[in-house]
């Protein structure tokens, strides 16, 4: 299929999901930014396995199952990123729940942004669950499975409803935590539970 081809199926389904009464321009942004969360999730995957050789030497000598954890890790750090800047912004520096900006309820409030980032999640936690079952019970055993579904169900109702966003950037933004243990597995798979470094990622840990 040439570029040309391509440009005009795309365009073509685009409008047709646009004409359709059953997708609003809404529905398409929360699929899309689902989809860029699992595509987003794979690609961070596939770099963490690729740059981690040159970064620690000793993930060569890691088993398999350590590297597709390592790997995993690599990604729930990056959405933990991504996720609570997100929700940072939205909840304290953006005016979407100022109490003067809309005459709206703050609790039914969303925008384009929010919609995104909630759906960013969502692909991310359909990610990590099928890594989840495809591995399991070597990522994480059914209280993952738990947390990954009532994650995605708490976050879809808000999506779809628009209601109780504010709650949910709220919870999003404790993924600013994420990093701190996974920063933890990490030096304890390298041997350096004994270093200075990981004493401080604990005390980061433990205030955040």
């Amino acid at each position: 299929m040439s570029l040309i081809q391509f440009r005009l199926t795309l365009s073509f389904f685009t409008s047709s999901m646009e004409d359709s009464p059953s997708f609003s321009t809404k529905e398409i942004y929360w699929l899309a930014s689902c989809f860029w969360g699992i595509i987003t999730c794979k690609l961070v995957y596939d770099i963490t396995g690729f740059i981690s050789p040159f970064c620690f030497k000793g993930y060569g000598k890691l088993s398999d199952k350590e590297k597709m954890e390592w790997n995993n890790r690599g990604f729930s750090t990056f959405h933990a990123l991504i996720a609570a800047w997100a929700s940072l912004y939205l909840l304290l520096f953006s005016d979407l729940f100022n109490e003067d900006s809309s005459n709206d309820l703050i609790v039914n409030r969303s925008s384009i942004i929010s919609n995104m980032v909630l759906g960013f999640s969502i692909g991310y936690f359909l990610s990590d669950l099928a890594m989840v079952f495809w591995h399991f019970p070597a990522l994480g055993g059914l209280e993952y499975v738990l947390h990954h579904g009532l994650s995605m169900f708490s976050i879809s109702l808000s999506l779809m409803s628009s209601q109780g966003q504010i709650y949910i950037l709220m919870v999003l933004f404790s993924e600013s935590t994420t990093p701190f243990v996974n920063i933890r597995w990490y030096l304890d798979v390298a041997g350096r539970k004994s270093s200075t470094i990981y004493i401080y990622n604990g005390i980061a840990l433990f205030f955040g």
